[in-house]
């Protein structure tokens, strides 16, 4: 079984794959940082949708944990990168302490500390107005 087509494709421009995509946002980017997790945003100038890069060094651990990882920031990001600006794109740097946060708290802790850090983004959602549009859809 196939997926259909363009599929794939439409997940490969939501992520970061040339080095110079991740020189310029690591470079020219705003950062923000936690003790877990380090952003850089840098806008890009499209209307397109955040873009994902992804940084996890053998710090976190060996290959199986930092897999699980980067799956984790993968999803976290699916649902707090919609609260960033339109276009921009971003870096995220996993510190080694991200990993007892993932064996601890999984998802959730995961998605709460990436959640800290969008909010600190200049033209970031507000956390109550993707509460309020979060509990107005479920209805």
């Amino acid at each position: 079984m196939t997926a259909p087509p363009g599929s794939r494709s439409r997940s490969r421009r939501a992520r970061l794959s040339h080095s110079a995509d991740f020189d310029r946002v690591l470079r020219q980017g705003r950062s923000h940082a936690s003790r877990e997790l380090v952003l850089y945003v840098f806008p890009r100038g499209d209307a397109g949708p955040p873009r994902l890069g992804l940084s996890v060094s053998r710090k976190v651990g060996g290959a199986v944990d930092r897999n699980r990882v980067k799956r984790l920031l993968r999803e976290a990001f699916t649902r707090e990168g919609g609260k960033l600006p339109v276009g921009a794109d971003v870096v995220l740097v996993a510190r080694a302490d991200i990993r007892e946060v993932a064996e601890r708290d999984g998802l959730g802790g995961v998605r709460a500390r990436l959640a800290e850090l969008v909010s600190e983004v200049e033209g970031a959602v507000p956390v109550e107005d993707t509460e309020k549009s979060e509990a107005e859809a479920s209805r």
